[in-house]
Parts: C-alpha cells; structure tokens; sequence
C-alpha cells in the first residue's frame, strides 16, 4: 500500500512539473534548434524587442522574422541548447547556446503570457568568448 502511494505522489509531481515547464513553448526553442526564422514567427508578439550584437530594433512581427532570418542565413545553426529557463508570474525565459559556423552565441529569449499563451518580446543574441 505504501509503495502507491509512493508511486502516485512520484507521478502526480512528475505531471504537475511538465505541466510548469510548458510555459516556454517547445516549438521556439526548435526553432533554434533548426536556425528557422518562419518556424520561430509562430512564437513571436506583435513588437519585438531584438538586441543582436549590440544593435537594438523595436520591430513588429514581419521585420522580426526578416531580421531573424538574415541572422540564421549568416550564421548557419548547428544546435542550440538550453541552459537555463525559469518562469515567474506572467513572464518566462530561456538562456542558451547557439552554435553556429562561426562560433557560439548566448540566446535569451524573453516571453510574456498573452491571451493565455506565451509570445517572445525579446530576443538578445550576443557572441560569445569561447
């Protein structure tokens, strides 16, 4: 008897953590993963804050992608991983690694929760020193 009830508790944590990590959408973290810029417009809000090596745009969805795609078109992606994502209240976030033909970049992409899903508004991309 005890052993279920054990197993039930491990089962109803296992469930209830899945269900929390669902705030970052699995999709726009493959869109990374594949260096895909229309698979990632999916997950985009309407304006996007995007840092890319320094250089700030405040762009709507459209030239996000555009921007997006010139990017992946430069750096040709090998994988990206995640190493760190966290929610809090209405907002969530990835930090990773992208790794491209020249080189590795640091990801973090930001979300925030609107009309009960999650959208990006903003996308920072910096090289790193690796």
């Amino acid at each position: 008897m005890k052993k279920r009830v054990v197993l039930l508790l491990t089962c109803l944590f296992v469930w209830m953590s899945s269900l929390s990590a669902q705030d970052v959408p699995a999709g726009a973290i493959a869109a990374f993963k594949k260096g895909n810029s229309q698979e990632l417009n999916r997950y985009l809000g309407d304006k996007v804050d995007l840092i890319i090596q320094n250089r700030t745009t405040n762009a709507n969805k459209k030239t996000a992608e555009e921007t997006m795609a010139a990017f992946f078109d430069d750096n040709k992606v090998s994988s990206f991983d995640v190493n760190h994502q966290g929610k809090r209240d209405e907002s969530s976030f990835i930090i990773g690694t992208l790794a491209t033909k020249n080189g590795n970049f640091r990801v973090n992409c930001f979300f925030r929760k609107v009309q009960n899903k999650y959208v990006i508004h903003q996308i920072r991309i910096d090289k790193t020193n690796e």
